[in-house]
């Protein structure tokens, strides 16, 4: 029985792909983007819903269906909030806070980060599983404890109470560990202990260069976490001059009746911020992430 010699024209080299395969594949494609398109409307609507009412007035919070038209009161209403509280002062005292919070977890985290991934010492396991056991923990019960501490050490309506209790977090001591853990080996830090740098030195020029990235999206994280936190600030801030956004928002609202419209010109003002910021560093964020997932 004779053989045939001419090869399979499926498993042929250089033999493209049949049509009914790539018509799954744009299927597949199409209906993705629809997914995606989809979930980005979803996402996207909150945020321009709360600009239809704060640029037409409470009344268009209640309408059903929702109105999707903005309307000619935002300046009004935006005036109206500056005139209320010290909104700039807040949204400055905010940016501060976020800020300081932000450069601290990425630095003192990755540092402790680098200590428990790296360096020996006695009980570095049953603390690093203490640090791990308080991500369990809530934290609101940490407010009447922290409250006191800032009272003895006068911090009460001052930001110091907000900065130095977010300058580090188990979560970004844990995250960090696990990443140094997992892109800096043991080899390249024995060298520079040869070569005669110290820890100091090999954290400063060797493993955090390494990280930073990991660094900066924990740096991100507690930025957004710190300008969204409502709270802690609420309970030990006290003057309108110490405020910060969220705490300005609950401002404008007074104790009888909520102004929707006003509220939600206040919070579209405070929400403008972390859309640039998301606009200019997500894709740092999303990359930093999934760097971190994957490497080990």
């Amino acid at each position: 029985m004779a053989t045939s010699t001419e090869p399979s024209r499926r498993g042929a080299p250089g033999v493209p792909a049949s049509r009914p395969r790539r018509r799954s594949i744009a299927r597949v494609r199409w209906y993705t983007y629809v997914l995606l398109s989809l979930a980005a409307a979803a996402c996207v609507f909150p945020v321009y819903w709360m600009f239809v009412v704060s640029s037409v007035g409470s009344e268009a919070a209640t309408q059903l269906p929702p109105r999707v038209v903005p309307g000619a009161n935002f300046p009004d209403l935006l005036k109206l909030v500056f005139e209320t509280v010290p909104f700039l002062r807040s949204l400055f005292n905010s940016f501060v806070v976020a800020a300081l919070i932000a450069v601290g977890q990425a630095f003192l985290c990755s540092l402790a980060g680098f200590a428990f991934a790296k360096m020996t010492f006695r009980g570095r396991d049953a603390l690093f599983l203490v640090l791990v056991l308080t991500m369990t923990v809530p934290a609101q019960l940490a407010i009447i404890p922290q409250y006191m501490i800032m009272s003895t050490l006068g911090w009460v309506d001052t930001l110091q109470a907000l900065v130095v209790p977010g300058l580090v977090s188990a979560f970004g001591i844990f995250w960090m560990r696990q990443h140094i853990s997992a892109t800096i080996s043991d080899e390249l830090l024995q060298a520079a202990r040869m070569d005669g740098a110290n820890s100091w030195q090999i954290f400063t020029r060797i493993a955090f260069p390494v990280v930073r990235p990991a660094a900066a999206v924990l740096g991100l994280l507690g930025f957004v976490n710190a300008w969204n936190d409502f709270l802690w600030p609420f309970i030990v801030l006290k003057s309108p001059d110490t405020y910060t956004a969220q705490i300005a928002i609950k401002a404008l609202q007074s104790n009888i009746s909520v102004d929707l419209g006003l509220a939600m010109a206040g919070s579209f003002l405070v929400t403008v911020p972390l859309l640039v910021l998301f606009a200019f560093f997500g894709k740092q964020m999303v990359s930093g992430i999934m760097d971190g997932a994957f490497k080990g």
